[in-house]
């Protein structure tokens, strides 16, 4: 059997996303019966059933659920691909450094100014994102190094350095009483009657269950701790972006966090490694989280 070509992936997952050909038509551009053509061209070739097909309209077979699954990926590597060739190709191009917004604030401005007063040191573009944001910016393309904390982040396939290992405070609306405490454990915080834990997503996308409010941006998360709505568990270098009415309390028992430097494995730019040296020679100890 001929190597699927990038084409009829596209075409398939259209279809695929929309369940209705025409629609999917629409979004690539083209009429209706070469696309139409195209599906049952491609289900020939792979000898199997890709769509069921009736009056109500199109559903996905199982072998259709494999290779929209599968096709996706290949279509982001193939993008993939592209971004970092033409990236390759501009000698004079900043490296981009990408990390959560708010995220180990100190570190990354020690690490850009030991960067500017190194002679040669090549421009460094930060790109902030949200939480779980930094793999798929690294593996697509879009980013050349990232920091990113263990045990939180996605950090399979990259290679890394590790920088600082820092304990993690509870983020609290500053008239709740448990923000008058000088510290807490993870007791205390574990089952708020009137204040949950609010719930980020996995590394998968879903949410754990619980009570607490679902959230995916830190501006969201920063409106209802200050709302009296939730509280959080978080690094301690992370409430650089803690608002006046929030208080941070040190969560004495809670799992350290270790910030480290990731870039893919294969990259090997001059640029990179002058990055990474540069933030190796940051690596230490955060200190205690302070109260208040």
């Amino acid at each position: 059997m001929d190597d699927l070509e990038t084409r009829e992936l596209r075409y398939f997952v259209a279809v695929a996303e929309e369940l209705h050909f025409g629609r999917a038509a629409v979004r690539l551009g083209m009429a209706q019966p070469p696309l139409s053509r195209a599906i049952r061209l491609l289900e020939r070739r792979l000898g199997v059933r890709l769509l069921d097909r009736d009056r109500r309209g199109v559903a996905l077979t199982d072998a259709g659920r494999v290779l929209l699954r599968e096709a996706r990926a290949a279509l982001d590597a193939v993008a993939a691909a592209a971004r970092r060739t033409r990236r390759a190709g501009e000698p004079k191009r900043p490296l981009v450094l990408v990390t959560k917004a708010g995220a180990s604030h100190e570190l990354l401005q020690r690490l850009l100014d030991t960067l500017a007063s190194e002679p040669g040191a090549p421009p460094v573009e930060v790109l902030l994102c949200e939480v779980g944001e930094q793999a798929g910016l690294l593996r697509g393309g879009r980013a050349d190094v990232a920091l990113m904390h263990r045990p939180f982040d996605d950090l399979a396939g990259f290679d890394t350095e590790d920088l600082r290992v820092e304990g993690q405070i509870a983020l609290l609306p500053a008239g709740h009483p448990l923000a008058s405490r000088e510290q807490l454990t993870l007791a205390d915080v574990r089952d708020v009657p009137d204040l949950p834990i609010a719930r980020w997503p996995r590394l998968d996308g879903s949410y754990p269950d619980g009570p607490g409010p679902e959230v995916h941006t830190q501006s969201q998360l920063a409106q209802l701790v200050a709302l009296g709505r939730t509280l959080l568990v978080i690094p301690a270098s992370s409430r650089a972006w803690q608002w006046p009415d929030h208080v941070a309390v040190p969560v004495v028992d809670a799992p350290d966090v270790t910030t480290v430097v990731a870039w893919r494995p294969d990259s090997h730019s001059p640029a990179i490694t002058s990055l990474v040296r540069a933030a190796a020679g940051l690596r230490g100890t955060a200190q205690p989280a302070p109260a208040g």
